[in-house]
């Protein structure tokens, strides 16, 4: 980056556009793309955080952004580009604490130096200083579904009834919460970190910090994991000595969870890219496990006393932290993870002792790829039965289970008035004992 882009803060507002553009064009999720693009632009990490923090509620508020922007056009602009531009120039001036010219001037810059755009700067300069001129008419007239595709909006009116799926799409318009998992000491570390002790043992940071600088980082004392992703490996409840296979175990949280219970764990994933980080992230724990790049479905070991599986899925449940998620995915996409889930299920029953324990969950809201599959799983499998999860062992949060015993998380759930970090992500889990 040579210095009048640095001076200017093309930098970061370049990098945001791009990675906004490919995530759209290519239908990959934006944090993939990030770190694709990242490398090229030379960025300090300040202008890459304000890059992603620029993409990311680019994505959260597209649906606001997109009426703001339709509704002050004189005209349809035919390239998508023009279009993410403006977008990611009208995010900054309605929802991040970015002077107004800065986002106008930056946006006409980064056109200028466009081939294809360099006539647009006038255009550009028009429609964002009346975004900004209007910013309250546009932040008074949100209705809840503004920022969430119609199809998802369909769907979880239908599983959740319009009052539930109305939280659910107003839970996605705020910032995710930052929690972590501890080896020990939960009240303690709360207390040193300035975070709050959830009742399911995780711990919720209040303030807004660099990560890497929070006290118990280096000596690998805890690490990131939303409270309802620390919900399955919990759960399954691994005993130290037991052999316990974790399925799709990447980025690592829940085999770090077994491996602190003292479990000997085989850590399975599909990418060794992904396996890799797995791996750094229990060095720095000071953990171990094996590691095992292949697919699971071709997996071929001795039983196992317990298996993990977080089963690939369409992510529908991450979208307060990866809000591209709602505009990336379509409804084919979860018939097509659907049945991988089935095969998995089946994989797992196959690698499982008797009278062993399988706990299968996944990130998603979607029926076919939690509730569905329990049904459809004890139906194929009659040696296994359902182990009912109880209140207790997710911290008291009744709320969080079906009258099956099963779970399922919302993003509506465990929201606080004290801070504007809350919620969960939303997952569903589920436990089976195989027959002895």
């Amino acid at each position: 980056m040579n210095q009048s882009d640095e001076q200017a803060g093309l930098g970061p507002r370049r990098l945001a556009w791009m990675a906004v553009a490919e995530t759209m064009k290519r239908r990959v999720p934006l944090d993939d793309v990030l770190d694709e693009l990242s490398p090229k632009e030379n960025l300090s990490a300040r202008d890459e955080a304000l890059a992603r923090a620029i993409a990311i509620v680019t994505f959260r508020r597209l649906g606001t952004l997109g009426r703001a922007l339709n509704e002050r056009l004189n005209r349809d602009p035919k390239d998508e580009r023009l279009l993410h531009l403006l977008a990611i120039g009208a995010a900054q001036i309605l929802f991040l604490d970015i002077p107004d010219h800065a986002a106008v001037d930056s946006a006409v810059r980064l056109a200028q130096e466009d081939p294809k755009l360099h006539h647009a700067g006038g255009f550009i300069n028009a429609v964002l200083r009346r975004v900004a001129r209007e910013r309250d008419m546009i932040l008074g007239a949100q209705e809840s579904w503004l920022d969430t595709p119609t199809w998802l909006e369909e769907r979880w009116v239908k599983q959740y009834g319009e009052a539930l799926a109305a939280k659910i799409a107003e839970a996605h318009r705020s910032m995710a919460s930052v929690d972590l998992s501890v080896k020990e000491n939960a009240k303690d570390w709360a207390e040193r970190l300035g975070g709050v002790l959830l009742p399911t043992g995780s711990i919720r940071l209040v303030e807004r910090t660099a990560i890497r600088d929070l006290p118990g980082f280096d000596e690998g004392a805890w690490w990131v994991q939303d409270a309802a992703a620390a919900l399955p490996a919990r759960l399954l409840q691994a005993k130290p000595g037991e052999r316990i296979a974790d399925l799709c175990a990447a980025p690592g949280g829940k085999t770090a969870q077994l491996a602190a219970a003292g479990a000997e764990v085989l850590a399975v994933d599909r990418s060794a890219k992904r396996l890799k980080r797995l791996e750094e992230n229990l060095a720095r724990l000071d953990l171990k496990a094996e590691t095992r790049a292949i697919d699971a479905e071709k997996l071929d070991e001795a039983p196992f006393d317990a298996i993990l599986l977080d089963a690939p899925c369409s992510a529908t449940g991450t979208i307060r932290r990866h809000p591209d998620v709602a505009w990336t995915k379509a409804e084919e996409d979860i018939r097509k993870l659907a049945g991988l889930q089935t095969r998995l299920l089946d994989k797992a029953a196959h690698l499982l002792k008797p009278g062993g324990r399988l706990v299968y969950c996944t990130c998603s809201l979607e029926a076919e790829e939690g509730e569905r599959q329990a049904t459809e799983f004890l139906s194929r499998h009659p040696d296994f039965k359902r182990q009912p999860i109880s209140a207790d062992e997710i911290g008291g949060l009744a709320e969080c289970l079906t009258p099956e015993g099963d779970v399922r998380t919302l993003p509506c759930y465990l929201v606080s008035s004290e801070h504007e970090r809350g919620g969960l992500d939303g997952f569903f889990i589920a436990r089976f004992v195989k027959a002895a």
